[in-house]
Parts: structure tokens; C-alpha cells; sequence
């Protein structure tokens, strides 16, 4: 009965979001209590409790106001008063612990059932109980629960719980079962009454290697993703900075502009200013003219007043007559024809400036400093960008040249990842691959240089000898088994499987359909009378049986379909032009990737250009063999090493 206390106890201890022991425990307003950590966890997956300000409740959904919701998010929880009383019962009960050195499989289950406190020697995983040594005797002696495993509770050993799923029809019976034809668990009643028909029943435990290597590979390939996702967060915190970097260069590009603008305007007002003083002083020199040729009249006119005033006072017939004489012959009208020379004189009469402000306001509100430009990527256009999640050094022991990684392949065998490549210097070929968390390898010595590979079976590669005219076959466990080889008429270079019973292989100046023996069956040279191929090294297949085949001297790559028809050719000019096609591998979508120098290029299923899914900026160098799976993995050797990418 303790135990049943106990456990009664430590539910309500119980954290409803992590499942476990409250940490930290704070209590919302609805007084549902939960971990500190985990209400600040809850609240980043609720963008709407971020907008609103409020911690929703994750248990009952009711809404708590953030004291001082100006602080960031993760600080929101931390001003939810703590949980006094929760945390003492925890403290209580964890002292109690350790004191009685109480715990849920410390006393045995079936001496409680009886009122007796006896501690447990042993816990049993099927029945999910501790058992005394008297306890453990009748358990085992017991026709139902003798095949049950105890696990000895002695010293320091710790028990691992195995949880028992227990059949949703018939309650009494655990699932101990799988039917692999309808995808169900089952116990054994099921088995008998439901699926008697059906071919694959089997035990869960026999499943549970391959189950495990499969979650193993699932483990990996989200171990990878995750690391592609924190490559890709770390990429988008620098384009942070590049847009605000970017902000701050448009910023300055439209003050510069406006400033240019600015500039020009202000020249324009300087251009007038000049003007004006220039027009001014002109006005006020020719007035000040005027004003100096008044001033000489006016001296003129006293001067003759006084000869005239004097002659009159004088009294002198003389006097007055030369007065008169003087007058008589103008003298005294020099004024009139000095105006009179001067008349055809332009003289400036008024300054005004007029503005011309409808035009200048026309022009100012037509006025277009720039755009501002954005480009958009919705859901269905949005581009993967690749992440680097692994190296592989090409170099192995054995080897006695610098490796030259000429094609790539990855099979999946029992679980494991595995990539074969083709070592032209070293007449080998390599499969590395990780088992048991360490970096493995297998080396295949051959005559001669390898050069394409290509997957037969999914256990099973073929590697063309283009040197002694072989097609060797490989098994691949991961390590690596020569199976067979067959002589061909021609030195092939790349390699495809278009059915269980044909082959594409690409030789110098065509491309041949063979049979499995070698044979071959068709050949392509030319197309509308022009020679399709030089060099046809490398080579895919899609799921439509199209071939795509690149050739380095022509600067191409061409679509075939299985009968050797041409579908399209790929050969742009210009920016886009191919330097040195190489390897070559289809998409999830259909499409192909092909290597070109330092880049990857993304082709559509009829031979258009989409982008430059991987550059050098990514990681890539001299890139020659290419592979990728629909999950988004891309495998590219170079001369050295095999470089693993995730799309993300």
C-alpha cells in the first residue's frame, strides 16, 4: 500500500508537458502547475500567447498576464511566482528517499498487497513489480510468470523498465506480435482469431535488429538534419547582419542621391544669385551715373545762376549782355544735350525674379529619386540551401598515389549508409561507411583503373574498366566482394542501369545500350547528321529510363531515352556556358544535378536551367562524381575527398 501511496503522490509531482519530476515548479493562474522551464518552452510554439502577451495554460488553455510582458519571452516564466508548496512536497519526498531508501520497486508489490512491509530482492520487467526472495521463489515457480526475467535488485544495479503495451481488444493479453502484411501489433489471441490468413506474423522480437538499424539510420539522418538546420540558423543570423549591413547601404545610396539633387538644386540657386548681383550692380552703377550727371548739371546751373545773379547786381550794360549773349547761344542748356547724347543708352529700369513655381511643383511631385525593390519566395518556390554535414578523406591504407575519386554511389546495406567510389590512381575501388559509431572502409584492388560505378542490386554495384574493357560487378556488405567480370568490345567510362537486363555505358565518340553479357545492343553517335559525343564520361538515370550524359569536350549534356532517342541537349552560351561538365544524378522531382568546374547545377526534366544549387563558397573543389537521394542527401568527390550535403 506504501507503494501505491507513493506513486499517488509522485503523479501529482508529476510535470504534465516533460512527464517528469517538476523542476522549479510555478503555478498559473488556473492553478495548474508545471516547470519553469517547460511553460517558457510552451510558450516559443505559441506565437499567438507571444502577441497577446499572455502564458496559455498547456493543460486547460486559460490565459496568464505576463507582469512585464516588455522583457524577452524566456524571461516571461521567470516572473511567475514559484510554487512553495509543490516544492516542498518534493524536497519531503526526495529526503524520504534517501532516509528509508524507499523507491518504487524497493519494497516487494505482493507482500504490500498483504498489509507486510518486506523489501524487494528483485524486480520483474514483465510484471512491472518488485519481489521479495520468498516472493520470487513462487513467481518463478508459477506456470504464468516462470519465463518472466528478474533482474536482481542488489548493490548499485539499476533496472530498466520495460514497458508492456497490453492488447486495446483483449485487455489481459500483452502485444508480442507484428503482421507484417497489415502493419499491426498484436497479441496472440489477435494472431488466432484475425489473422490466420495472414503469410507474415511474426514475433516483435525478431524484429527488433532490423528496427533498431532502422531507427540507428533514422537517428543519423536527423542527427544530420539537425546539424544542417544549425548550419542553416548560423547562415540566417549572418544574413541578418548582411540585410541590416544592406539597410545601412541603401540608406546611404538614397541620402547620396538626394543629396546629388540637392546639390544640383543649390547651384541652380547660386546660378540665380549671381545673376541677380550681377543684373544689380549693372543697375546701381548706371544709376550711380545718372546721379553723377545730375550733380554735374546741377554745378553747371549754379554757376550760371552766379554769372547771371552778378551781371544783374552790377549793373553793367556789358555785364548783362554777355549774360544774355551766353544764354541766347545755349550754353546754359548743356544738361539737355548731354541727356540727349545719352538717350539711345540702355539703361536697366527694375530688377524682379519671377518664379516658376507650378513648373517647379509639377516637376517636384513627377520627381522619382528610385525604387525600392523586394523580392518575395513563397512556400512553393522557397530554395533549399545546402549544408555540409560530413567529410570523408578518399585516402585508405593500401593506397600508394594521391587518391583520384572519380565517380560516387551510396547504397544502403542492412541499415548502413554506405558510399562506394571509384580510385583511378589507385586501381581501386573504396566503400566507406560507420558502424558502431566508428568510420569504416573497404578496398577493392583491380587491374586497371576504375571509372563509373552505378548500383545493380541493392547490394550491388558495377564499375566500368574502361582500360582492359571490363564491367566488373561488386558485392557491397558494406565492405566490398568481387562477384564477377565480363569483357566488353569497348572501353566504357560511365556506367547506368536501365533495367534488370540493360545497361547504358558511354565509350569514347557514342554511347551504347548492352545487355548483361556486354553486348551491345544499340549505339548513339549522331544526331540531325552532327557527332553527339567526345568523352562521355558520366552518366544517370531517371525514373522515367531517360539518360542524362555529360561530355567535358563538347560542353554539353544530353537527354537519351532508353532506346538511344534524343530528348534534349543542354549547351548554353554566354555566362551560363558549361567549362567542364562531369557528374551527373537525378533529383527527387525528377530532374537532374550535373557538376561544372566548381559548382552543382540543377537542371528540370526537360533540360532547363533552375540554379546553382552548390558553388564554391559551399565547400566545393574540383568536384568530378555526383550522387543525391529524394531525402535531399548530395555526395560529391573531388580528386581527394567525399563531401556529404543536406538540403535544409
Amino acid at each position: 500500500m506504501a507503494t501505491s501511496r507513493a506513486e499517488k503522490v509522485m503523479e501529482f509531482l508529476t510535470c504534465v508537458i516533460c512527464q517528469e519530476l517538476y523542476t522549479d515548479p510555478c503555478t498559473l493562474r488556473c492553478d495548474h502547475t508545471f516547470c519553469r522551464k517547460c511553460v517558457t518552452g510552451y510558450i516559443q510554439t505559441r506565437p499567438d500567447a507571444v502577441q497577446s502577451k499572455t502564458i496559455p495554460c498547456a493543460f486547460c488553455r486559460q490565459d496568464t498576464k505576463v507582469p512585464h510582458p516588455s522583457r524577452p519571452v524566456e524571461e516571461w516564466a521567470g516572473q511567475i511566482k514559484p510554487s512553495i508548496i509543490i516544492q516542498g512536497l518534493i524536497d519531503t519526498q526526495e529526503t524520504a528517499r534517501r532516509t528509508t531508501g524507499d523507491d518504487s520497486y524497493n519494497n516487494c508489490c505482493l507482500c504490500d498487497k498483504l498489509g507486510e512491509t518486506t523489501p524487494g530482492t528483485a524486480w520483474c520487467s514483465d510484471c512491472e513489480e518488485s519481489l521479495c526472495g520468498r516472493c520470487s521463489k513462487i513467481h518463478h515457480e508459477s506456470s504464468a510468470t516462470r519465463d518472466h526475467e528478474l533482474c536482481d535488485l542488489s548493490g548499485e544495479v539499476k533496472v530498466k523498465k520495460t514497458r508492456k503495451v497490453m492488447c486495446q481488444e483483449h485487455k489481459d493479453k500483452k502485444v508480442e506480435y507484428l503482421c507484417l502484411d497489415c502493419n499491426k501489433s498484436l497479441c496472440q489471441s489477435c494472431c488466432v482469431v484475425y489473422h490466420r490468413k495472414c503469410d507474415s506474423v511474426v514475433t516483435i522480437s525478431s524484429q527488433m535488429t532490423g528496427i533498431k538499424l532502422g531507427l540507428s539510420r533514422k537517428v543519423n539522418g536527423l542527427k544530420k538534419k539537425l546539424f544542417g538546420k544549425s548550419k542553416k540558423i548560423e547562415k540566417q543570423k549572418s544574413r541578418v547582419s548582411e540585410i541590416k549591413d544592406n539597410k545601412a547601404s541603401v540608406k546611404k545610396h538614397i541620402r547620396s542621391t538626394t543629396n546629388r539633387l540637392v546639390e544640383h538644386i543649390k547651384h541652380k540657386e547660386k546660378k540665380l544669385l549671381d545673376e541677380l548681383d550681377a543684373k544689380t550692380d549693372t543697375h546701381i552703377s548706371h544709376v550711380r551715373a545718372a546721379i553723377k550727371l545730375e550733380e554735374i548739371e546741377m554745378q553747371m546751373y549754379r554757376q550760371h545762376c552766379e554769372f547771371i545773379d552778378q551781371a544783374l547786381v552790377s549793373d553793367c550794360e556789358m555785364n548783362l549782355y554777355d549774360a544774355y549773349q551766353a544764354w541766347e547761344s545755349g550754353a546754359v542748356e548743356l544738361g539737355d544735350v548731354m541727356d540727349t547724347d545719352t538717350a539711345d543708352t540702355r539703361r536697366i529700369d527694375d530688377i524682379r525674379f519671377t518664379p516658376d513655381t507650378d513648373n517647379v511643383q509639377h516637376i517636384l511631385d513627377d520627381l522619382q529619386l528610385g525604387e525600392i525593390d523586394v523580392t518575395y519566395q513563397t512556400g512553393s518556390c522557397r530554395k533549399s540551401s545546402p549544408v555540409m554535414v560530413d567529410t570523408t578523406d578518399g585516402r585508405v591504407e593500401g593506397d600508394v598515389e594521391e587518391p583520384d575519386l572519380h565517380d560516387v554511389t551510396v547504397l544502403l546495406v542492412n541499415g548502413i549508409q554506405t558510399c562506394v567510389v571509384t580510385d583511378a590512381k589507385n586501381k581501386c575501388v573504396k566503400s566507406f561507411y560507420t558502424t558502431n559509431n566508428q568510420p569504416c572502409h573497404s578496398r577493392l584492388p583491380l587491374d586497371d583503373s576504375p571509372s563509373g560505378v552505378t548500383q545493380l542490386k541493392e547490394k550491388q554495384v558495377m564499375v566500368a574498366v574502361p582500360d582492359s574493357s571490363q564491367i566488373v560487378t561488386v558485392e557491397v556488405t558494406p565492405g566490398l566482394v568481387l562477384l564477377s567480370t565480363i569483357t566488353t568490345s569497348k572501353g566504357y567510362y560511365s556506367l547506368a542501369v536501365l533495367s534488370p537486363s540493360s545497361l547504358a555505358a558511354g565509350a569514347i565518340h557514342c554511347v551504347d545500350i548492352l545487355d548483361m553479357a556486354g553486348h551491345v545492343l544499340t549505339s548513339v553517335t549522331t544526331h540531325n547528321n552532327e557527332t553527339l559525343f567526345t568523352y562521355p564520361d558520366y552518366m544517370c538515370v531517371n525514373n522515367k529510363g531517360n539518360m542524362l550524359v555529360s561530355d567535358w569536350e563538347k560542353k554539353s549534356v544530353t537527354c537519351l531515352t532508353s532506346e538511344g532517342d534524343v530528348v534534349w541537349r543542354y549547351a548554353p552560351t554566354g555566362d551560363r556556358a558549361l567549362s567542364f561538365p562531369c557528374g551527373t544524378t537525378t533529383t527527387g522531382t525528377g530532374g537532374f544535378l550535373l557538376v561544372d568546374t566548381h559548382k552543382v547545377i540543377h537542371l528540370t526534366e526537360s533540360g532547363e536551367y533552375v540554379r546553382d544549387v552548390l558553388t564554391s563558397q559551399d565547400g566545393v573543389c574540383s568536384p568530378q562524381g555526383l550522387w543525391s537521394d529524394k531525402h535531399g542527401s548530395i555526395f560529391v568527390s573531388d580528386y581527394e575527398n567525399i563531401k556529404e550535403f543536406i538540403m535544409t
